[in-house]
């Protein structure tokens, strides 16, 4: 798996441990955005969403 996918593995766990929130989109967005490198934020940000839950992209697109 190579890092982008790991990213995108990563990123659709979180937003299937969120979904009983309030608002999933933006505890995934929360996590990834006080957890991840910007490194880690710029290559999701760059990577086929395809692979992304729902969730998880719409918290991708949130992030700056």
């Amino acid at each position: 798996m190579n890092s982008r996918d790991r990213l995108i593995h990563m990123a659709n766990q979180i937003a299937a441990n969120v979904m009983h929130e309030p608002d999933p989109v933006a505890a995934v967005a929360n996590h990834i955005s006080l957890f991840w490198d910007p490194r880690m934020k710029a290559d999701i940000r760059g990577a086929d969403r395809g692979g992304l839950s729902p969730t998880a992209s719409q918290a991708i697109d949130s992030i700056h």
